[in-house]
């Protein structure tokens, strides 16, 4: 297992920690099955009233998808399958509050994580960042879920900088994709604050207030994630070349703002 859950039935917190520090929690197909599997058995555990995610170790809270997952694409240039796709709990179909809590790396498919979230806590060593166009990749739904957290050219400039510059976690703030920085080693501490807070409230209403936020930029996100698909196919580098440009990667420094 490469996903822990921990829940204290007194407070209705559960906190869910991707559990692959090695990895840099990246997320293998396994992973994230057991992702999926725990938003959905989270729908019928009524002593959880809300919830924090989290990466183990101190490094990353996630760096996306494992470069040596092995993902089987159809032939037809119609079909694609994506394995994060559905490895939120918006996609699982849990309107219970999501906190994310993020120490160290969050970059490129973390954002399909972070993106349906609630709201972010992170620490000072938070760093945020998304390199699929370093790497010859389309930053697609990262893209969208982003666009829906920060401003127009915040997103622009971290998908088009790639790999070069890194978001830390006061800039991350002033933007709106942070709502607390907390000290360093202190952001899971700092989301479980919260998250006990709300799951102190009737829970018809929190959840009714989940659903009405997250259907407000509904008809926005899937217009973009409509158009992901075919904008992936059309514009990513054949997988021998994406190889090529990650191993030539320590050419660059990236620049933390």
């Amino acid at each position: 297992m490469s996903l822990r859950l921990d829940t204290d039935e007194e407070s209705g917190v559960a906190v869910i920690t991707i559990d692959r520090p090695k990895r840099l929690n990246a997320i293998d197909l396994a992973t994230a099955d057991e992702l999926a599997s725990a938003w959905r058995a989270l729908r019928f555990d009524d002593a959880v009233r809300a919830v924090v995610l989290t990466g183990a170790g101190g490094r990353a809270f996630s760096t996306g998808l494992d470069r040596d997952a092995v993902v089987p694409q159809p032939a037809s240039p119609y079909s694609q399958d994506d394995p994060l796709i559905a490895v939120g709990p918006k996609a699982n179909d849990l309107w219970k509050p999501v906190i994310a809590a993020v120490a160290g790396m969050a970059c490129g498919g973390a954002f399909y994580l972070l993106g349906e979230c609630d709201f972010v806590v992170a620490d000072e060593t938070a760093a945020f960042f998304d390199p699929h166009t370093s790497y010859g990749m389309v930053s697609a739904y990262e893209s969208v879920l982003m666009a829906q957290r920060m401003p127009y050219g915040e997103v622009a400039r971290m998908v088009l900088m790639g790999n070069a510059e890194r978001v830390g976690a006061r800039r991350a703030y002033q933007v709106g994709l942070v709502s607390e920085v907390a000290p360093a080693g202190e952001a899971l501490a700092a989301a479980v604050r919260c998250a006990t807070v709300i799951a102190g409230y009737p829970t018809e209403g929190v959840q009714g207030s989940v659903r009405a936020l997250w259907a407000a930029k509904g008809a926005d996100r899937e217009r973009g994630w409509a158009q992901a698909p075919h904008l992936i196919t059309l514009g990513n580098l054949p997988g021998e070349r994406q190889a090529e440009l990650f191993a030539d990667r320590t050419r660059t420094t990236p620049r933390i703002r």
